[in-house]
């Protein structure tokens, strides 16, 4: 099952992040994973969040704000963990559009990838044994470290 994350196109100027940041956080919403990257103009700040349809509300009043479907996979903590998984998206001729990572305080790490078919991608992932999160399991995992 694929978990939302928010895309929000923030102009390439200083103190933009941090004003949306404030929104997040005078709202009391979490950031589980987070994702920035440039442009001359734009940045693309992507977020999963304790709450995405609040952090949704609150953000569009600043910025172009876009809900994408992503999947989030368990990657072993080894040499070679990350293109075992990316093995598997290639023999199921997935493409990924992006990828960004995180850890947790476990033995392992995950990957947020942004592909072009989440439903095939996790299918071929589960048959060979890998385990991708639903939102929930994601939220569970963090929680358990505050």
């Amino acid at each position: 099952m694929s978990i939302k994350q928010l895309s929000i196109y923030l102009e390439n100027k200083p103190g933009k992040l941090a004003e949306a940041l404030r929104f997040i956080k005078e709202a009391g919403i979490n950031i589980r994973a987070l994702s920035l990257a440039d442009t001359s103009e734009f940045g693309i700040l992507r977020l999963i969040t304790s709450d995405l349809e609040r952090a949704e509300e609150l953000l569009s009043q600043q910025a172009l704000v876009k809900s994408t479907d992503v999947i989030a996979v368990e990657v072993d903590d080894r040499s070679g963990g990350l293109l075992e998984i990316l093995e598997v998206l290639n023999q199921a001729n997935v493409n990924i559009d992006y990828m960004y990572a995180f850890t947790a305080r476990v033995k392992s790490a995950y990957a947020v990838l942004r592909v072009d078919d989440c439903a095939l991608a996790e299918q071929y992932l589960h048959d060979s044994g890998i385990t991708t999160l639903k939102g929930k399991d994601l939220m569970n995992l963090l929680e358990k470290e505050e």
